[in-house]
């Protein structure tokens, strides 16, 4: 495991609690959760560019290299997707959505760990 998989497994489960918290305490989605799966996002985008800079320095991908960018291209969709989601739909239940980003960009990030490596 890097660097990488453990600030987005500090930050995607942060925002999990934060955002499964909002949920059982039946309120809408707020800046509080919308901003912890933000988070979420600068974090991917910090392993993007990680991952990039990894590349051209010459580091290789043990795996398959489409995989890995595939999973991190779909890992970086969903922030936004829950987002747009939770501005649409201001009700209790957003806040569930949002809290799934974190647990599975930390899954994912596993996953391209594996890939990595």
């Amino acid at each position: 495991m890097d660097a990488y998989f453990y600030i987005i497994l500090g930050v995607g489960l942060l925002s999990t609690i934060i955002c499964l918290t909002a949920g059982l305490l039946k309120k809408a989605p707020n800046d509080t959760t919308i901003l912890s799966v933000a988070a979420v996002e600068v974090a991917l985008l910090v392993y993007l560019v990680g991952s990039v800079i990894r590349v051209i320095a010459g580091e290789n991908i043990a795996g398959e290299a489409w995989e890995f960018w595939g999973y991190l291209a779909t890992a970086l969709l969903l922030p936004p997707i829950a987002v747009y989601w939770s501005i649409l739909e201001r009700t209790r239940w957003s806040n569930f959505v949002l809290a799934a980003v974190g647990v599975t960009a930390v899954v994912m990030a596993a996953r391209m760990n594996q890939i990595w490596y």
